[in-house]
Formats: C-alpha cells, sequence, structure tokens
C-alpha cells in the first residue's frame, strides 16, 4: 500500500489545490479510513471561504464521506478494519459538556466539525472519531450514501422530528440538493406534500419524487396557495433565501411551524402578527448525531430513497466545486476517488 495519498486542500481562502500528503497513523482514539467517495455540499463553502469559527489551514473540506476502515488507533473499540462507515458534518460528541450530559449531541458544546476543524473527505484518506462513524448498510453504494449523511440526515430527521402525522400537510421550499430529498422523505412517512419552487420546469421533477401538489412562486402567492389547501403543518425550508422564507409564514396552519435548513446570512423578516395570530413558530434543525444517520440510511434503503447524483474524479474536485457554488448542480456532486 502506497505510503502516499492524494488530497485537495484549501491552503489559502478560496482556492482548492491537489496535493501529495504522507498516510498518517491515527492517533489514539481515532480510526483511519480509506475514502471511496464524498459529497460536496454547500456547507464545505465555509471551509473553503474560511467562515468557520475556528478554522486553520490547510485544511481538506468535505463532510459526506463514505469509506472502510484501515487503521485503528489505541483504545478503539466496537469498529473494526474493513467496516465501511461514513462521517457527516458533526465529527463526534465530546460526551462532558451540559449538551452531552442531556443526550444532546448535535447541540455539544465541543462539536468538531468533519472538514473544517479536521481534515475531511476530499482526499483518499481521513482520520475520524470513533463516536462520530456511521455504519453504511450493504444495500447503498458509496456513492449513494454519500450526500445522504448530509442533505438526507438534514431533511429526514427535521421532518421526523417534527409534530407532523401522516395525512397532514407539509410543504418542502426549494427542489435543489435538499428540498429534492425532502419531498422524497415527505411523501414516504405519509404527508400530503406540497413542494414549492421557482418555475414551472421542476413542477414534474417534484411529482415524481412524490409531491401531490406544486406551487410556482412565479406565478402564485406561496401563502395564500398553501392556505386553499387548508394550510401547512410544517414547512422546510431548504432554499437559503431569507425573503422567500418569510413569506411563506402566512401559509402556516394555526400552530404551524416553519423550519429553516437553509444556511442563509440575511435575517428573516417576520411581523410578531403572523407568529401570535395562529400560535405559528419558527425554528431551526443542525442535521444529526451519527445514531441519526444511521436511522436516515435505514429509512432511505427501506423506502429506495436516492439523491440524484452526478459524480467527480477527485482531481476534479475544484471544478465540481465551483459548479455547486453556481447552483448548476443536479442535484448532489459526489467525488470518487481511483
Amino acid at each position: 500500500m502506497s505510503s502516499k495519498y492524494k488530497a485537495v486542500e484549501v491552503a489559502e481562502v478560496g482556492k482548492l489545490n491537489l496535493v501529495e500528503r504522507i498516510v498518517p497513523e491515527p492517533g489514539a482514539g481515532q480510526v483511519r479510513i480509506r475514502v471511496e467517495a464524498c459529497g460536496i455540499c454547500h456547507s464545505d463553502a465555509a471551509t473553503v471561504y474560511g467562515r468557520l469559527p475556528g478554522i486553520t489551514f490547510p485544511r481538506v473540506p468535505g463532510h459526506e464521506v463514505v469509506g472502510r476502515i484501515d487503521a485503528l488507533g489505541a483504545g478503539v473499540s466496537d469498529w473494526k478494519i474493513g467496516q465501511r462507515v461514513g462521517v457527516g458534518f458533526l465529527g463526534g460528541h465530546c460526551g462532558h459538556c451540559q449538551s452531552c450530559r442531556r443526550g444532546d449531541f448535535v447541540n455539544c458544546s465541543n462539536q468538531p466539525i468533519s472538514g473544517g476543524h479536521f481534515d475531511g473527505g476530499y482526499a483518499e484518506v481521513m482520520l475520524a472519531f470513533p463516536n462520530g462513524l456511521v455504519s453504511v448498510p450493504d444495500g447503498l453504494t458509496s456513492v449513494e450514501a454519500a450526500p445522504l449523511l448530509c442533505a438526507g440526515l438534514t431533511t429526514y430527521n427535521a421532518l421526523r422530528k417534527s409534530s407532523a402525522l401522516p395525512g397532514d400537510l407539509v410543504a418542502v421550499q426549494g427542489i435543489g440538493g435538499l428540498g429534492h430529498l425532502g419531498v422524497q422523505y415527505a411523501a414516504k412517512m405519509g404527508f400530503r406534500v406540497v413542494a414549492i419552487a421557482r418555475g414551472a420546469e421542476k413542477a414534474a421533477l417534484a411529482k415524481k419524487l412524490g409531491a401531490h401538489h406544486y406551487i410556482d412562486t412565479n406565478i402564485d402567492n406561496a401563502a395564500a396557495a398553501l392556505q386553499k389547501l387548508g394550510g401547512a403543518k410544517i414547512i422546510i425550508a431548504t432554499a437559503s433565501d431569507s425573503k422567500s422564507m418569510s413569506g411563506l409564514i402566512g401559509g402556516l396552519r394555526p400552530r404551524g411551524k416553519l423550519i429553516v435548513l437553509g444556511a442563509g446570512t440575511d435575517p428573516i423578516p417576520v411581523s410578531p402578527l403572523e407568529l401570535l395570530f395562529g400560535s405559528r413558530s419558527i425554528e431551526g434543525a443542525l442535521t444529526g448525531s451519527s445514531i441519526d444517520n444511521e436511522d436516515t440510511l435505514a429509512f432511505s434503503l427501506l423506502q429506495n430513497i436516492r439523491a440524484v447524483i452526478e459524480t467527480f474524479p477527485l482531481e476534479k474536485a475544484p471544478e465540481a466545486f465551483a459548479k455547486m457554488m453556481k447552483n448548476e448542480a443536479r442535484y448532489r456532486i459526489v467525488l470518487t476517488m481511483q
């Protein structure tokens, strides 16, 4: 086995470069993974452009990683060499902060971000922490599993932990990298699904993915259209457009909730009256824990839910990342290793 491996790193803000590195030995409490596939996610921009607090360079992005363990550090148990595993956005909780002591691992105060606080999956090799690992079922290929570890988990977890019940009206704003998975999960969970997007061209895809209704915001007022359907119990906002999110609040039924998944930076304008009258609310949802990720993969396999994927070899990661940032990905991009 070669003593070197290829990686695509950010050495200076905004630039991705293909480099060759020495294969590292895992330290105590680490595993080494031979990467087979890694999804490209919009959140990778926080690494590439240096926006993540605490980030240092050089850094290898990537947090939708699937590969096989090829070395175990001291003290690692319950994981085996040759086992296929995944690594998501949350790299592993500390286990001793207040959130962890209450079982809220997602909000761990010392949570390392994969591909941000430590090197991620735009590489043939990466090191990871055992409590951040996800067991990947045999029924999913590594390419299929990769985008489910972030885009899939984010939408699946938000829906299953919401107050919506089968038969309730649930809307998915945005039919992109997150939304096209959200529609599938919502339909398979038994909700009455409304897909909301700009333009008529995504209507056929939304219906194919399982949506019962489609709202084209170029033509219709989304809030009014939702109220004609009875009002949404839950709206998951996957497109990071704060103004569009604001316009959806009026489409919630009494005690309905807007769940924000799209990571925009602009404030969401909201009238207190829209929240007070009807007891409506807004909340955010951040991916999930490693066991949540295993649930996501299991449900996706059971219900035959898959991302629409295009693949690029690792060497073309800069080109693939640029395509994603220009919103030209249809709908998830996955890097593959030779």
